[in-house]
Order: structure tokens, then sequence, then C-alpha cells
């Protein structure tokens, strides 16, 4: 054997290193075949095919680098047949609230909501909840001894509708009261809106008001003319404050009764909303005496009233003489005011921009503003349609034979608008409908005296139900509450809540009663409600005009009679 050479050769042969041993014959035959196409029979030719495809790629990885290519290829070829002269149609579903859906969810609900006979006697099953501590009662301290002399006379104008007016005299009651003056029975302004040119007599019972009040408050129709001739008889020549809104009582005393003591007459014009809510209990008690003991309506509207309460009950027999009363705010100066799009079309923008100028010349169109109908909707300032106002009420359980009075001005396209309710409510009646044409003339051009009458069909009522804010509810739910033991007994819909569900055509009957139940049932529980800070007084008048009637209180009544 020869040594083994790392050096490199010279000419002269040198041995190799052993060779490695020989593979097995199939191995090498497989290997010249391929790695990954081992001969199997029964392949098809498909198969094969892809075999041998995916042996290529495996064995040449760098082929994938080329992916992106081929792909970019085919696409540029695929693009290459599109014509772009088509633009593609995208559908733009508009922003919540912007669209007017309330028909369009009517139409889904209507077959069932027809077929559904579930519902109850709901008007005599609705108010369900009571005060824990028991009920209240009215409890309002009149003055019996004689008043100090007076320290001069006080003038206010009351603007606004009846219950903004109503809080003016109130509230005049008060302050004069509480600077012991004499108070001029109020001048009613005469406004561009409800263009109404009554005095305070032609709504109120003025002898009964004067009356009531001796003990606490002097009140008088005229001011004396010695006093006048100061002023060479003419009231602009009395010395008027600009009191600020919502201004505390002790302002009354600090700036304007030293001012009383040396001109013995003074004028506060205007005068709605001049005194804050939060007050001292002796003013809060002539609060609640002129709003819920003195004020009273006049005779004419207080007769015609109550025949029409009387005829409420007359034409809901079937209910035991239980009706519901809905305040509706479907007017065209609030569907205007509100900047809220219905299902007018064209003709209705055209009329709201001309009530807007109208009624507010060129509020809405200062530069800078803008409006979102939808926006407006989603947060619940948009007036209830007569529509939604009965699918509410369906959905809360009321039926068909559910006898309604209507409290409303001229409903905004009434004859469109209001068919709906009536099919769904074909027992409703309005003051039109339930007095003559000779009883109405006295009031038919006087809006404050139409609303005097509303309010007291609405007072007797079993259910109030108010579907926008303002005055005329707040008084309503007050008084109510004032005469049935401290429970307003009305249903106060959540109206971001109705928005969204209004806004969803495809809701179910079942779907929308519960939530409409829930809705009835927070209102119940609402019903008593205690005055909080800058709360009014003519909205909860408990505990400031009422005390707190107690269970043993209540045996005791009810035993005696």
């Amino acid at each position: 054997m020869h040594p083994y050479n790392r050096l490199p050769s010279s000419g002269h042969s040198t041995p190799s290193p052993p060779g490695s041993p020989l593979r097995s014959p199939r191995y090498r035959h497989s290997r010249s075949k391929g790695r990954f196409t081992p001969a199997q029979p029964g392949r098809t030719l498909a198969q094969r095919v892809a075999w041998l495809l995916l042996s290529c790629l495996l064995r040449r990885q760098g082929v994938f680098l080329f992916a992106p290519l081929i792909y970019i290829s085919g696409m540029l070829l695929y693009m290459g047949t599109v014509k772009f002269d088509v633009v593609p149609v995208i559908k733009h579903r508009p922003a919540p609230g912007s669209v007017y859906r309330s028909p369009q969810l009517y139409e889904k609900l209507r077959p069932d909501m027809d077929a559904d006979n579930s519902s109850a006697d709901a008007i005599s099953t609705i108010w369900k909840h009571s005060y824990k501590g028991g009920e209240w009662k009215p409890c309002i301290n009149q003055s019996a001894g004689g008043l100090p002399e007076s320290n001069g006379y006080i003038y206010v104008e009351a603007n606004g509708g009846l219950n903004q007016q109503r809080t003016s005299i109130c509230n005049a009651v008060a302050v004069a009261g509480f600077l012991n003056a004499t108070l001029v029975i109020p001048n009613f302004h005469f406004h561009s809106i409800w263009r109404d040119p009554s005095k305070f007599r032609d709504i109120y019972d003025e002898e009964f008001f004067i009356k009531t009040l001796e003990n606490d408050v002097r009140i008088v129709d005229k001011i004396p003319g010695y006093v006048m001739e100061r002023f060479d008889n003419n009231m602009s020549n009395v010395y008027n404050f600009r009191v600020k809104a919502w201004s505390p009582i002790r302002y009354y005393k600090d700036a304007i009764l030293p001012k009383l003591l040396e001109e013995k007459v003074i004028r506060i014009s205007p005068f709605a909303n001049r005194l804050s809510f939060d007050a001292p209990p002796a003013v809060q008690r002539l609060r609640c005496l002129a709003n819920y003991a003195a004020l009273r309506f006049s005779t004419p509207i207080l007769s015609l009233g109550k025949s029409l309460v009387a005829r409420m009950k007359e034409h809901s027999v079937k209910n035991g003489g239980k009706y519901i009363s809905v305040h509706l705010r479907f007017e065209e100066d609030m569907v205007a005011f509100s900047c809220c799009v219905f299902d007018g079309g064209e003709q209705e923008k055209l009329d709201m921009i001309a009530a807007r100028e109208k009624g507010w010349r060129g509020k809405f169109t200062k530069p800078g503003r803008v409006i979102r109908p939808g926006s407006i909707r989603i947060n619940g300032k948009c007036p209830l349609t007569p529509l939604e106002v009965g699918l509410m009420l369906r959905g809360m359980g009321f039926d068909k034979s559910t006898s309604i009075y209507l409290a409303s001005g001229k409903i905004y396209n009434g004859e469109k608008t209001m068919a709906p309710l009536l099919e769904m409510f074909p027992q409703l009646k309005t003051k039109e409908m339930l007095a003559s044409e000779e009883e109405l003339v006295p009031y038919k051009n006087y809006s404050s005296r139409m609303a005097a009458i509303d309010y007291t069909v609405c007072l007797h009522s079993e259910v109030f139900v108010t579907t926008q804010g303002g005055n005329f509810p707040h008084f309503l739910m007050g008084h109510r509450r004032y005469m049935y033991g401290g429970h307003s007994k009305t249903i106060r819909p959540d109206k971001r809540k109705l928005a969204l569900i209004f806004d969803n055509p495809n809701l179910g009957w079942k779907n929308f009663k519960r939530q409409m139940l829930n809705m009835r049932s927070h209102s119940d529980s609402k019903g008593f409600e205690l005055k909080r800070p800058n709360d009014s007084i003519y909205s909860f008048p408990c505990p400031d005009c009422m005390c707190h009637r107690n269970k043993t209180e209540d045996s005791r009544s009810s035993s005696a009679t």
C-alpha cells in the first residue's frame, strides 16, 4: 500500500481516497426520476402534471420572486377588458334622523297592530305607581288679618302666550306681596305670534282674583288719577325697570323697593320669567295661592270648558267616562321654528321658509348659522307628528275604542297629517268637533281664550299626553299634581328614544310595543316628583303648595266617608 500524499502531484500517479459505498438500485432509480415524482401506478395525467409543477417550484424556489410580477401582469390584462366609461354606483345611507321614516314604520307595523287583541283596559290600569309615604293634599295657608299701608303701586306687562302670562301674574303677586306694594291688574302685551288682544278680565275672573288675595296682596284694576297726575296721566312717563331674567327676590328689595318708596309708582316691562324659581317660603306661598287658588278662568270660558268635559265623559262611557287628552304641537309656526324636515317635499320647504321669515325675520338666515335637521330630530327636538303620536299610543296599549281629546291649534297640512291618527283612533275629538259653531264664535280669533278651553278639558282627563315642551304642559302637570294627590297622571315620552325607534322602519310590532310599554311605565313612576332647586313651583307643587298625607289620614278619611 502506498501512503496518502497531501502535496500536489508532480506527474506521478497518486491513489485516490476510497469512494462511497454504492446505493441501492431502487434508490438510484427513483433519484433519476425526480425526488417528488415516484412512479406510482394509477395516477391520471392531470395529477402527474400537478406533481411535476410542484416539483419544479420546490426545486426552483426563485420562481416565487416572479409571483408579484405574474399577478400584476394578470391584473393589467384584466383591466384592459374593462370599460372605464361606466362609473360604479355607491349607495350612501342617509345619516340617522335626516329622513322622516315614520310613515314607512307605520306601514310595516299596521297589519300586526290591527291584529293585536292583547291590549287590556289600558286607560283604567295605567296608573299603578303610588308614593311610598302616601299621597299629598293641597295645603296653602291664607292670611286672616289686614294689610299694612302700601308702599306704592307696581304695574307689570305680561308678555307671551296664555301660560307665560300666567307665570307673570303669579310672580307679580309674589313680588307685590314681598314688597308690601299694591299690584295693578297686569296688562297683557300684544304679541306678533299669538296676536291676541285679550285683557285680563277676558280670560280670568278678575273679581274672584282680587277677592281671593285681599288679605295677602292689595290688587286694583287701575292706578288712582291723583297719582297719575304726577306723570301727566301717561304710563310711559313712569320709571321702567328692565329686570334680568330669573332675578332673585333680594334684587327687588335692594334695587326696586327704594325707587318704589320714592316714586310711589314703578313699571316692570317685560315681566315674564323675571323672578327666580328659588325663593323664601313666604314668596312661594304667594305663588301657590295665586296659581292654584286665585286664578280662575272667566265664567264664559269656564262654563264652555266644563260642558266639553261633560261631553267627553259621555262620549267615553264605554271606558267609564275616562278619556285621554293630547297636547299636539304641530302647527305651522312650531314646525317652522323647529327647522325639522318631514314628508311635505318642496311645498313644505317653501311654507317653512315663509313662516320663519314672517315670525322671526332674519333669525334663521344669519351668516354662519348651520341648521342640521337630522341632528335636531335625533336630539328629540322635533315636534311629534300626529302619525307618531298615534303609533306611540297604540304601542302603549290604547286601542281603537279609546276616546281622545286633542288640544291643538291649526295643524299644519291637517287633512294629510291627521289622517293616520284618525285611522288609529276614530274616537278622537277636538273642541271644534265637540262644540257648536255658535259656542265657539266668541273665542275664534283669540288664541289665549281657545288655549284656556283646551286647558280646562285636559285638566280633567284621566291621562294627559305631552308631545312637546312649553308652558302649557308644564302648568298642566303641576295643576294635575295639585288636583290628583301629587301624581301628574301624565305621559311624558322620551323623544330621543322615540326618534331612534321611528328611524328604524324594520322594527317589529312586538319589539315596538315592548319599548312603548316601558316608556309608559316610566311616566307612571315619574308621576310623583318633588320640587328640586331651580325647578318651577308651577310644575312641581310638592312640597311648597301641598302637605304630605300619611296613610293614617287616608284611613281616617275613608272610614269617615
